[in-house]
């Protein structure tokens, strides 16, 4: 009997869990959390935004250190179009201490990040947003103050190198939203290390 009310308790909390992450389609809330520059960002301080790419990473994580430059590049090339990257850590220091905010700000400088990185210090963004893996991307499109999930996923289909990625899914959708239409692929599985949570 205490199997079955375990067994019915963890499928509540398992239902609960994934009724709180977005779906393709939901709003996504806006939030305020501490960039390495000290200062607090959140989504309505693009004023001029048409959506933004939002990407929870990390500095330990080696598909994350491996989606860096790529990340850049992205940044570089659509926050001047309306597309901004977003990049959140949530992951816990305590648990992984390479991913504290001091080493946070190392790694921004060292790498020369052109997007704000941002700690999730509570996590509740990330456990809002759905975010299972690092990295993990969710793709807003914005309009009149509202923030619609597009995409939900991986950046490309192989975290080994842009080169050999045969697939782009930040770049088709960010491409396909700019042009009024929405994306041919809504979702795929993001591929990178587990969120450390408390």
């Amino acid at each position: 009997m205490k199997r079955i009310i375990s067994l019915g308790l963890f499928i509540l909390a398992t239902i609960g869990l994934n009724a709180q992450s977005y779906q393709i389609g939901d709003k996504a809330a806006d939030f305020k959390l501490k960039n390495v520059d000290g200062k607090y960002v959140s989504l309505s301080d693009y004023k001029d935004a048409k959506g933004f790419i939002v990407i929870f990473t990390c500095n330990h994580c080696p598909f994350s250190v491996a989606y860096e430059d790529r990340i850049i590049k992205l940044d570089r090339k659509y926050k001047t179009k309306g597309f901004p990257v977003i990049a959140i850590n949530p992951n816990d220091p305590e648990l992984f201490e390479s991913d504290s905010f001091e080493n946070m700000i190392k790694r921004s400088n060292k790498k020369g990040f052109t997007f704000p990185y941002l700690i999730d210090e509570t996590q509740d963004v990330y456990r809002k947003y759905g975010a299972t893996k690092t990295p993990h991307v969710f793709i807003l499109s914005t309009k009149n103050g509202k923030h619609t999930v597009e995409y939900i996923g991986a950046i490309d289909n192989n975290y080994k190198g842009a080169d050999q990625a045969t697939k782009h899914y930040i770049k088709d959708a960010v491409d396909a939203l700019l042009q009024n239409k929405k994306p041919m692929v809504t979702t795929t599985k993001a591929i990178g290390c587990s969120i450390k949570s408390k």
